[in-house]
């Protein structure tokens, strides 16, 4: 068996892309995108079309209207080659208003369901923000399960916990890179490697928290930067892995175990945290608080991309 086939065995294994045609070769239960990756393939020769279609039928529409009908037929094209759900993700621009993102959700949804797609097939991104969490809660209690990324901190991953969120995207490899940034020229790649990846280390801490307390929010291990950090997260519920580290892992023949396992974490204290304690412990995280914000701004800058392309196509 390839290490996909063994990782399937354990984990379920998640598309991170937005091209829908690379999937049937690695048969994903779910997809994931995002702003970055509906860019990158709406620049593709194979998928202007796709891009175009869908803005010349509904030309005349505000703006942010237009963007979310690309971003639920890419969703929409990505379901017919998935079994499970697909993750669209909210403007990141909202990340800090609960109402607007809120609103942004119910219509992604609205647009599914016209579509023909029931609920439990998608899941709606949204940045972890407190404001992107406390959406998520009422949204859970709509029915409508969301995806919280941008997740980087200890207490990011206990206020999705409280808020009883469907699922949660810690991001393994933009942990790991802010931490060889910081460590400069004294960092260690094999000591940071495997089990002891900061990022690995991040998410095994937090699949080890909801397990032992009971929280049923899924796990889904993001970001990763190489297939070392996947192995050493088999056994995560879910783990969303890029086309390229999906085909490196279906080219390996050799053993691939078992590391994560819910009968085996060690004992982590419970906590609860309001507004004001989420915000303290998540900015005493220096990486976690640098890396929210950043990929809040990477995500909103590819957004106005996206946005630029339709209002000059």
């Amino acid at each position: 068996m390839t290490q996909l086939d063994q990782l399937k065995s354990y984990t379920t294994v998640v598309a991170d892309t937005g091209n829908f045609l690379q999937l049937a070769q690695f048969a994903p239960r779910d997809a994931t995108t995002n702003p970055s990756l509906i860019l990158k393939a709406v620049l593709s020769p194979d998928y202007a079309p796709l891009l175009h279609e869908t803005m010349a039928a509904h030309r005349g529409k505000a703006l942010d209207e237009i963007v979310d009908q690309v971003l639920v037929r890419f969703g929409l094209e990505i379901l017919k080659y998935v079994p499970g759900r697909v993750s669209t993700e909210v403007d990141a621009r909202l990340s800090f208003d609960r109402t607007a993102s809120i609103a942004r959700a119910r219509r992604l949804m609205a647009l599914y369901e016209a579509a023909g797609i029931p609920r439990e097939r998608v899941l709606i991104k949204l940045a972890a923000t407190w404001e992107g969490i406390q959406a998520a809660a009422e949204l859970e209690r709509e029915g409508i399960h969301c995806n919280l990324t941008l997740l980087f901190s200890f207490a990011q991953a206990v206020a999705c916990g409280e808020a009883k969120v469907q699922l949660i995207s810690p991001f393994v490899g933009r942990i790991y890179d802010w931490y060889k940034k910081s460590a400069g020229a004294a960092w260690d790649e094999a000591a940071n490697a495997g089990l002891n990846d900061p990022g690995v280390k991040s998410v095994t801490r937090i699949y080890a928290y909801y397990k032992q307390h009971g929280i049923a929010t899924e796990v889904m291990g993001a970001s990763f930067r190489n297939v070392g950090q996947i192995r050493a997260l088999a056994g995560c519920d879910l783990l969303t892995i890029s086309p390229d580290l999906l085909a490196q892992l279906q080219a390996d023949e050799s053993p691939l175990a078992r590391v994560l396992d819910p009968a085996q974490v060690p004992t982590i204290a419970k906590l609860s945290l309001d507004e004001a304690a989420f915000r303290f412990l998540h900015n005493e995280d220096a990486m976690a608080s640098d890396k929210l914000s950043e990929g809040i701004r990477l995500f909103a800058a590819d957004a106005v991309k996206l946005d630029q392309m339709i209002q000059q196509a």
